[in-house]
């Protein structure tokens, strides 16, 4: 089986007496360590899709299987555990808890995985190393530019090895230099952690990093292609 595995998934948000679907019978199967573009315009579904990846929202129907779990058997303290050990989350627009430092961001997933303070440090330099942040480890978000805010939201999402990573537009704040190195970074987890990583981009130069694009519109796949 493969690392995720979508099969006939629906998706429906009623509002008063309308209804409307916003994943209209999608299926797709990813294998580990893939590195995936999910792109489409506003509206296409292809955020709903992230949701539903991320375990964040379950489908209105249809099957989701994760690593071989059935996530829509699965109640919401389950669905935590499983975000906690097999996702690491990427966000446009950084999601660090502002009032602490790089390194307190990065041991935040550790805590609740019951590791101790002593062994949430260490690993959280390791993490800040990995991404060229070993000197910003006491500095708040505030202090920091928009490149190393989302630095240390990757070694967030790495800290506890989880072996997939979802991005949601993860150069959208950032300048194209800055985009590149941090497009640069995904592709060395991909690489060299063999992370699987799956991103959702409206940006056809940000797609291109990826191995395979698979392009949502109106709730559904119109495209799945292997670069």
């Amino acid at each position: 089986m493969s690392l995720i595995e979508i099969k006939n998934i629906i998706k429906t948000y009623e509002t008063g007496e309308t209804s409307f679907r916003a994943l209209d019978e999608v299926s797709l199967s990813i294998n580990s360590g893939e590195f995936v573009a999910i792109m489409g315009a506003s509206g296409s579904g292809k955020s709903t899709f992230m949701n539903m990846l991320g375990c964040l929202d379950k489908p209105t129907e249809g099957d989701y299987f994760l690593d071989g779990t059935d996530i829509m058997s699965l109640n919401s303290d389950e669905l935590s555990k499983i975000r906690n050990l097999k996702l690491g989350f990427v966000f446009q627009g950084f999601n660090l808890i502002s009032r602490t430092s790089a390194l307190e961001n990065v041991e935040m997933p550790m805590i609740y995985k019951g590791i101790s303070l002593e062994k949430r440090i260490e690993k959280a330099k390791e993490m800040l190393k990995i991404v060229g942040l070993e000197n910003r480890e006491h500095h708040h978000p505030n202090q920091m530019s928009g490149g190393q805010q989302q630095r240390v939201a990757i070694a967030r999402a790495i800290v506890n090895d989880a072996p997939i990573i979802l991005a949601d537009e993860p150069t959208g704040n950032l300048d194209t230099k800055t985009s590149i190195e941090i497009m640069n970074f995904f592709v060395e987890l991909n690489e060299k952690k063999k992370k699987t990583i799956i991103l959702v981009t409206h940006e056809s130069e940000i797609a291109e990093y990826a191995k395979r694009i698979v392009k949502f519109r109106d709730g559904k796949i119109i495209s799945d292609e292997l670069k």
